[in-house]
């Protein structure tokens, strides 16, 4: 993964030790990366390459899903992702 748990809670501003919601974290992370490598239509390797840019888009998708699990509006989070991630897109797979 290009995020680590760690970096996310202190993303998402968690500084208690409760663990309780670490999977939901670590499912809205796996999410996220997947979403970003889809819609920059490259493979983690490729990511890789520009770290700081996905590192930025995956910490904000996965924050987004984790904050608005109960009633998100995922046409505002794709739209901010393809803008994030518009200059490293594939033009095809």
């Amino acid at each position: 993964m290009l995020v680590t748990l760690e970096e996310a809670r202190q993303y998402l501003r968690i500084d208690d030790d409760d663990t309780s919601n670490d999977e939901v974290i670590v499912s809205s992370l796996e999410a996220a990366q997947s979403l970003c490598l889809d819609i920059a239509r490259c493979e983690e390797a490729d990511a890789e390459a520009n770290a700081s840019i996905f590192h930025e888009a995956i910490l904000y998708a996965a924050a987004f899903m984790y904050e608005h699990r109960e009633e998100a509006d995922y046409t505002a989070l794709l739209t901010m992702l393809r803008w994030l991630l518009f200059g490293v897109r594939r033009s095809r797979f």
